[in-house]
């Protein structure tokens, strides 16, 4: 029997639904059912899930409590009164390591994008300022964070220079910002690299400067394309912020130890570690969704 396409095309309508004389859609009941049945699936997947995570928590929580050690373990980190003297203090110095973020972040963008702006210039006079950035990236890139804050904000004021500050919350950021900035600058000459050289040969053939062509094509496009990555450095530099407590700055770290100090109760510190965990969370999630939505965009041959 052969089937003409005015007919396929009628049980195709009959399938999905029928337009009423009024003009409404009304669909069809093999459609209704189909979108019955997909609900059904959805709810037993979610209860499914629902009664999975219940098990595992309660028998995740049997073998804590359980364990060996336990009374100890939760009298020594998490102690209900040592968490509610040190919320509120470690709460008062995240305030720093909050400001530290925004102001070393700013820095951080800005002086990466210079950096990768400079390893990427092109003609032999400027040989000397692509190694120097090259050199740049490559030692703070070497050099662990930790070590560049000791000679940094230890060193530094061991130096008594007249007109240098001493302040370790400064030189803690000037820290931060150095080796940040040599990452960052890696992720924008990526992406000023991953933009493909005909974008600027069209925009040299518009009448652009080569100067014009990378502040109008070429960086908007790479900047776009790194974004995800770009996130992903600064939740580890708000993460990194604790760190300027080696020189007496008075963060949200410093606040717990000095309560360790006290009572030598750790409770303190799992405080201030759940408070960047929650500071870090929203922030990871934002990176996440970001790159989902440039990866949708990518596949659907959307602009990046």
């Amino acid at each position: 029997m052969t089937v003409t396409k005015g007919e396929s095309a009628r049980e195709g309508a009959d399938d999905e639904g029928d337009m009423t004389a009024a003009g409404a859609y009304t669909p069809s009941e093999r459609r209704l059912e189909r979108e019955r049945h997909k609900r059904a699936r959805a709810r037993r997947a979610t209860a499914l899930a629902a009664i999975s995570t219940l098990v595992t928590a309660a028998v995740l929580y049997l073998v804590v409590v359980n364990a060996p050690g336990w009374p100890r373990t939760r009298e020594t980190f998490f102690s209900a009164r040592y968490a509610r003297e040190a919320f509120p203090k470690v709460l008062d110095g995240l305030w720093l390591n909050i400001r530290l973020l925004l102001v070393c972040g700013a820095s951080v963008l800005v002086l990466g994008m210079l950096i990768a702006v400079a390893r990427t210039l092109r003609g032999p006079v400027f040989f000397p300022l692509r190694v120097l950035a090259a050199a740049y990236t490559d030692f703070f890139r070497g050099l662990p964070l930790i070590i560049n804050l000791m000679i940094v904000v230890l060193g530094v004021p061991a130096l008594r220079l007249q007109g240098v500050t001493v302040d370790p919350v400064l030189l803690g950021g000037t820290a931060l910002t150095l080796t940040y900035s040599a990452y960052v600058a890696e992720v924008f000459r990526a992406g000023i690299e991953s933009v493909h050289p005909s974008q600027r040969a069209a925009a040299r053939s518009l009448g652009l400067t080569n100067r014009q062509a990378l502040r109008h094509v070429v960086l908007p496009q790479a900047v776009r394309r790194q974004v995800p990555p770009l996130l992903n450095d600064l939740v580890s530099l708000q993460k990194d912020t604790g760190l300027v407590s080696i020189g007496g700055a008075v963060d949200a770290v410093r606040a717990a130890d000095i309560i360790v100090g006290r009572s030598l109760n750790y409770t303190p510190y799992i405080v201030a570690g759940l408070v960047f965990v929650a500071l870090t969370i929203p922030m990871t999630r934002f990176t996440d969704w970001v790159t989902a939505r440039m990866d949708r965009r990518r596949a659907q041959g959307g602009a990046l």
